[in-house]
């Protein structure tokens, strides 16, 4: 027979569950790097702490047959909404790229009920937000200091080769395996034996290619570089809408600048690191997404893909400022909101004076 006391203890349980669950959440360190197992477990907990506004979303597998999963965030409506697209960790070795992605949600959670900016866009959008895209070749990574900087997926290569991986930012199709890739399976940017021939890849083709006009920004995530890069990576390509994208770039720039000094580059990739084809970036321009960037965050090379953890708190800072104007201004040019965008120097400033209050929770 179970008695007031059993239930009192099982009562005591829970309890003690939901608080620990609460403090994990609330003291989970943004400011270091987490192997897969941490931020999936992460991921689950931010899900649970904000089931009115957080859904983790399934949407593939890898090669391994790791399940491929986002967070979409936004308010629900009831109503088809408009979209942002965010993955990070595409490229195995670039740690502070998933370290951005738990960043820009963290902070979004946190101030969406009292910025108006950020409560209003979450009400007109919704944000699809991919921490670990590559998650084999992240795993991977994570092994010992040999595998330290591996780029690549874990898939086989062809018949006859030796070697594993397809650098899943040269297999979208794109100019697909025309400049800037390699057709050996041993090199780094091998692109695959055909276009969208990994299931990572496919798993992005399919989730973003089936609701391709809702979205209004396509944003990939890497280092290292210190650029925002625009479509397309082919010398002979040019977006219709370039002088637009260099607006906003040079815009989201500027935004970053203010906050530590540091000084991105604006530009296509033959222009301002080196031409290349099939990326995701490209691919989002070709699918008619108006805003597609690439963001190559911090360093310019002095620790490149080893990004020392105490940098992690200032390249996530100015990095959230720079995607927060290129996002501000898809919003708003869609939505026409009461808060006119004014080159992003009003949210700079909001940005800069809050910076403090936010990032100390």
């Amino acid at each position: 027979m179970t008695t007031v006391r059993d239930l009192g203890f099982t009562l005591l349980v829970l309890l003690s569950a939901v608080g620990a669950a609460m403090l994990q959440e609330n003291t989970y360190d943004y400011y270091k790097y987490h192997p897969m197992s941490e931020i999936s477990e992460w991921m689950v907990q931010i899900a649970k702490d904000h089931p009115d506004i957080v859904t983790r979303m399934e949407y593939g597998k890898t090669y391994e047959f790791r399940t491929i999963t986002l967070l979409k965030i936004g308010v629900n409506t009831g109503e088809k909404k408009k979209a942002i697209w965010m993955d990070c960790g595409i490229h195995a070795r670039e740690w502070i790229a998933p370290a951005f992605c738990q960043y820009f949600v963290r902070q979004i959670l946190q101030t969406y009920k009292t910025d108006p900016r950020i409560g209003l866009m979450l009400k007109n959008l919704d944000f699809y937000i991919t921490p670990v895209l590559n998650m084999d070749g992240y795993i991977f990574s994570w092994r010992d200091n040999s595998t330290r900087l591996w780029r690549k997926s874990r898939s086989p290569g062809p018949a006859g080769c030796n070697c594993s991986g397809t650098d899943l930012n040269r297999n979208f199709n794109s100019n697909w395996g025309t400049i800037g890739v390699s057709y050996d399976c041993c090199q780094q940017t091998f692109c695959g034996r055909a276009p969208e021939s990994e299931p990572e890849t496919q798993a992005v083709t399919y989730f973003v290619g089936s609701r391709k006009e809702d979205f209004l920004c396509f944003l990939t995530i890497h280092s290292y570089g210190q650029l925002l890069l625009v479509p397309y990576g082919h010398p002979n390509s040019t977006a219709s809408n370039y002088k637009e994208l260099m607006e906003v770039g040079l815009g989201a720039a500027e935004a970053i600048k203010k906050i530590h000094g540091k000084i991105y580059r604006v530009g296509t990739s033959p222009d301002i690191l080196y031409p290349n084809s099939g990326s995701s970036r490209d691919w989002a321009a070709v699918q008619g997404i108006p805003l597609s960037y690439t963001v190559e965050l911090r360093d310019k090379g002095e620790y490149g893909f080893e990004l020392p953890e105490d940098q992690i708190k200032p390249t996530c800072e100015e990095a959230y400022s720079g995607v927060l104007h290129i996002v501000t201004y898809a919003h708003d040019k869609v939505f026409n909101s009461a808060i006119a965008f004014t080159g992003g120097t009003l949210w700079t400033v909001l940005v800069v004076a809050g910076v403090t209050r936010i990032i100390s929770y």
